[in-house]
């Protein structure tokens, strides 16, 4: 019976160290915003400048650990996902004591609440699922997987559920996709409005005029991301090609004026009337 139980739990320990491995690396890769990682530990624990290494060294080693779980039955990664199940209980503990503002940092940026009981229980919980694995054929996990009957059903459904209770970061999850903030607050990376931008028609029709295809300025206002090109007019004379991508949609908007030295658009009525056009940027 006990045998039965500890078998079910596999796939689910290796489901949450993946799960941790993938969101730990895309905080790191996505930390645009300074002080991402101030509020998230174990990082918090070490100088600024060792936080990004120690996170990513932490999901390299769930990652190293999910692959031996999977591919070898050699219980020395069974005996390493419970060490590291336990120190993750040990220092969470600690952050819990000496940080108590900050998140476990465990799945990443979702785990930003404060550390708390349900955070602590659930790498107890972890830890004696995976010294439950002990118990078990020291096969490949996915072999054991493989092997998984409707016998094992219920023991997997009440390790999901009761993980799935001990989770701050499903209700964090759940309120971020109930909330989506306007688009005048969201943060929206430069370089995807510039994608859109040269996929455009506008920038096809406009491209031949273009004295360069780096923009000399770029500016956001509200919903619309401003790019500045150098260009030469019909005439010959030396312009501001001035493009506008829309922020928001499948299929954003993009409008083009073309502005002279005196201010003046020598195309008028492309750009969004509400955001005018000066030469002076």
């Amino acid at each position: 019976m006990l045998t039965t139980i500890a078998a079910a739990q596999l796939p689910v320990v290796f489901l949450l160290l993946v799960a941790g491995t993938v969101a730990k690396i895309w905080t790191v890769v996505r930390a645009t915003e300074p002080g991402t990682l101030s509020r998230l530990g174990p990082a918090v624990l070490v100088p600024e400048r060792w936080r990004a290494p120690a996170m990513l060294g932490c999901a390299f080693g769930e990652c190293f650990l999910a692959n031996g779980l999977l591919l070898t039955g050699h219980p020395f990664f069974r005996w390493g996902i419970a060490g590291f199940f336990a120190i993750s209980t040990y220092v969470l503990w600690e952050l819990r004591r000496r940080r108590p503002d900050v998140g476990c940092g465990c799945f990443g940026e979702v785990s930003a609440l404060p550390v708390g009981r349900r955070s602590l229980g659930r790498t107890m919980v972890l830890t004696a699922m995976a010294l439950g694995l002990l118990r078990t054929p020291e096969i490949p996990g996915w072999e054991a997987i493989a092997g998984l009957t409707w016998a094992h059903a219920p023991a997997l459904l009440a390790g999901v559920l009761v993980l799935v209770a001990l989770s701050p970061e499903i209700e964090e999850t759940v309120a971020r996709l109930r909330y989506r903030a306007p688009c005048e607050q969201r943060r929206l990376d430069p370089a995807s409005a510039l994608g859109r931008l040269r996929s455009s028609t506008a920038w096809r029709s406009h491209e031949g005029v273009l004295s360069s295809r780096e923009p000399v300025d770029s500016w956001r206002e509200l919903c619309w991301r401003f790019f500045v090109y150098p260009g030469t007019s019909h005439t010959g004379d030396s312009v501001d090609v001035v493009f506008a991508v829309y922020l928001s949609g499948r299929h954003p908007a993009v409008r083009v004026a073309m502005v002279g030295s005196d201010g003046q658009p020598l195309e008028a009525g492309t750009l969004p009337e509400s955001l005018p056009i000066s030469a002076g940027h």
